[in-house]
């Protein structure tokens, strides 16, 4: 079994369906459990809350066990400092949003600092001018925003989100996807969160767990896991890689921002964002090109000196080719032809043409 500040060992038998995972968590950041519809997402996040009670489970978080089936050691969820979101809201329909929060409270109703989080929590979701509305009078994100108050207010030592945007339009995603990153800013517990969205994953993730039929396929940082070949967000049309960076200065002339990330920097449209400002880009692996030689005239901006530290041929006649460009990994998708007349090899140290970023927070 995996040991680390969140430890998570199940096995349960459905008969058509079998859950065997073993994992070792960060016990901060956003920890994303990540794979198609039936592949055990859920059914792990509930384990960990104790909604599956597992043949096999140990469960553990910086050094509170909650589950030990060795030892017959099970803590009801109830008895769990933890926090849940589910896919709906779930607000109690007769009472009002403040209601709702009050509710959530009862249950650590001892603690001198509730009214302290209450009125933190409510200011981080946006959510003061709600307080007295009933749930039918709000919009899908609302509600969902809600819901991750009612489970903030708890004090969780860990919050469990499964698929909170799922039910969500576009529109509604945008509006609740800044107040999911102010999370993993402004609390200091770690987050567990389903999703079966390649965006949810490049825009939220620290660390990745891949779910395939009830197994962990793969587990990592999520810089390491977008850079492996054999795993399927390498291989896929849509591949890419994040990179987080600061903002160093603008160029208003030209309407560009410079960021530099770990060892290089780029070029990007311009960012209303002041100095030292955090931020992640995507670039995906279909907009990098790859030379031999440093391109003398050329109307990319973003050209850097590479290394080729992988590559793998996919069956549709393209290359899949990993570098590091500093100390950033990138991703860059060719054609075979391409790849053999070039004469790519591991080790070769090469030029790459970013052709476009998009920003992700």
């Amino acid at each position: 079994m995996k040991t680390g500040a969140i430890t998570a060992s199940f096995q349960l038998d459905y008969g058509s369906f079998k859950l065997e995972a073993d994992l070792s968590l960060p016990g901060s950041g956003i920890s994303v459990l990540f794979g198609d519809s039936g592949s055990g997402k859920t059914t792990l996040l509930r384990c960990m809350a104790g909604l599956e009670r597992p043949q096999h489970g140990f469960f553990g978080i910086n050094g509170n066990v909650w589950q030990d089936s060795d030892k017959n050691v099970f803590v009801p969820t109830h008895q769990r400092s933890l926090g849940y979101v589910f896919q709906e809201a779930n607000l109690f329909p007769h009472l009002t949003v403040a209601e709702n929060l009050q509710f959530g409270l009862k249950r650590i109703a001892t603690q001198p600092s509730n009214g302290t989080i209450l009125n933190a929590v409510v200011e981080l979701l946006g959510i003061s001018h709600l307080l007295d509305r009933m749930p039918e009078r709000l919009s899908g994100g609302e509600r969902q925003r809600v819901a991750i108050a009612r489970a903030l207010v708890l004090n969780p030592a860990i919050l469990l989100m499964d698929e909170p945007l799922a039910s969500l339009d576009l529109k509604r995603k945008q509006e609740v996807m800044p107040y999911l990153l102010k999370l993993q800013q402004e609390f200091n517990i770690p987050i567990v969160y389903v999703t079966h969205s390649r965006q949810e994953v490049m825009q939220l993730a620290d660390y990745l767990v891949i779910l395939e039929n009830g197994h962990v396929q793969a587990d990592g940082v999520l810089r390491d896991m977008l850079g492996r070949l054999d795993l399927p967000l390498a291989q896929d049309k849509d591949a890419a890689s994040v990179w987080q960076g600061t903002i160093t200065g603008h160029d208003n002339e030209f309407q560009l921002s410079n960021v530099e990330f770990n060892g290089v920097s780029l070029s990007l449209p311009n960012i209303d964002a002041g100095y030292g400002t955090r931020l992640r880009v995507q670039i995906h692996a279909r907009d990098v090109s790859l030379t031999l030689e440093a391109p003398s005239q050329t109307s990319i901006l973003n050209v850097l000196p590479a290394t080729i530290t992988g590559l793998a041929d996919d069956q549709s006649g393209h290359t899949i080719v990993r570098l590091t460009c500093g100390q950033e990994t990138l991703l860059a998708h060719i054609t075979r032809k391409s790849s053999q007349l070039l004469g790519l090899r591991a080790d070769l140290p090469v030029f790459v043409q970013i052709k476009g970023t998009s920003l992700l927070h």
